[in-house]
């Protein structure tokens, strides 16, 4: 495997000393202490003890059975504990799923712009990739043709990501049953990275999960987006495949081969409290949803969208006279990160004039002021 660099190391290094965050793609953090809170108001004197005084020993390979029991809760009838492989965050799962199916005869298809880890994981197993771009004039909305011409003899693997990062837009019922469709006519797998998931804006919209549409589906969550719970560092896959189930956990071993049981006991509390956490999480981003429309509508000769219907992130097209990564970079000499179209795709011509807004989190008003002020300093140069 060769060396990738991150896409994002330019941005820390250029924005990582900004006092407002416009940049992060997580939804407002969980503490312990509110873990503990929830769970004791339930009644879960059980989890809050296990959690005290739980076994340093090693967990078993792909996550306990309890909370792969929790997990598997919130799929359907096809999906069990023995369907869920647990791992060290979402980003492990991502690389452990391309290395489970693909080799270096293989083909895989892959979308941007979009998180670097669902583009690049079957690169780096040895993969041939065929890229297809999302565009805004598509409402950042797959184009099926183009995946069925992208197929080759040896195409094995497909990886979407819905709810979308960076647009946080969502596909119909009708797109993701033509992809799986698609998929199943040629007998290729298709991972849907579903890190947003459960932050619909409108719970009507939500998709039913990959792994309970199709039995080549992969689902792949995480604590950190639609819970608030990033440094619990638990992500998992869901899956109808058992024999791929097994070599995810035969990959994972000479990985990560186990999670803490102490992040295992997290997740479990947030799970189980999940109803209040995501209602709290939705609360704060309609609210900033709501700024960002004003923002929007105020500077609309500066800024444009495509409005996020998902998740807690959306991808801004700036109309002024810089790029993204010019206007990122005085954004950061005023203390305001946002992130530029370079981190989301290897080529970033035809999208220079993108960058991603992240609006989960509590603080997100007062980043969003700061912006103003500095578009309020420059709007007269721009225009």
């Amino acid at each position: 495997m060769s060396y990738i660099e991150p896409w994002s190391k330019k941005h820390k290094k250029v924005a990582g000393s900004a006092v407002y965050s416009l940049s992060n793609s997580f939804v407002e953090p969980l503490t312990n202490e509110q873990l503990i809170e929830l769970s004791l108001e339930r009644g879960d004197q059980q989890i809050v003890d296990e959690f005290r005084h739980h076994s340093l020993a090693y967990t078993p390979s792909g996550g306990s059975l309890d909370l792969r029991q929790v997990i598997a809760n919130f799929y359907g009838p096809d999906i069990s504990a023995d369907n869920i492989v647990v791992f060290p965050g979402g980003q492990v799962a991502l690389q452990t799923a391309a290395a489970a199916v693909l080799d270096n005869k293989s083909h895989a298809i892959v979308f941007s712009p979009g998180y670097q880890s669902v583009q690049q994981a079957p690169v780096q197993a040895t993969s041939q990739i065929t890229t297809i771009q999302r565009r805004s004039v598509d409402h950042w909305q797959i184009n099926p043709q183009w995946v069925e011409a992208a197929i080759q003899d040896n195409t094995r693997y497909i990886v979407i990501n819905e709810p979308y990062n960076p647009a946080g837009t969502l596909m119909s019922a009708q797109l993701q049953q033509q992809l799986k469709d698609i998929a199943q006519k040629n007998g290729i797998f298709l991972l849907s990275d579903e890190v947003y998931r459960f932050l619909e804006h409108d719970a009507n919209d939500r998709l039913p999960a990959m792994a309970d549409l199709y039995a080549k589906g992969l689902s792949l969550c995480t604590l950190s987006k639609p819970w608030g719970g990033c440094g619990i560092t638990i992500g998992w896959i869901a899956l109808q495949d058992i024999e791929l189930k097994q070599k995810l956990i035969d990959v994972q071993y000479f990985g990560t081969a186990c999670p803490a049981r102490s992040s295992e006991i997290q997740a479990i509390m947030t799970l189980r409290a999940s109803d209040i956490i995501l209602q709290e999480k939705m609360r704060i981003i309609h609210h900033n949803l709501t700024l960002l429309d004003q923002f929007i509508e105020d500077y609309s000769d500066l800024f444009e969208w495509v409005r996020p219907t998902a998740g807690a992130v959306a991808f801004v097209k700036f109309k002024g006279p810089l790029t993204s990564e010019q206007l990122g970079q005085q954004l950061a000499e005023s203390g305001i990160s946002i992130k530029p179209a370079y981190v989301f795709m290897a080529n970033t011509k035809g999208y220079e004039h993108y960058f991603r807004i992240g609006y989960g989190e509590q603080n997100m008003p007062q980043a969003l002021s700061a912006l103003i002020h500095f578009v309020e300093e420059n709007k007269d140069n721009w225009r």
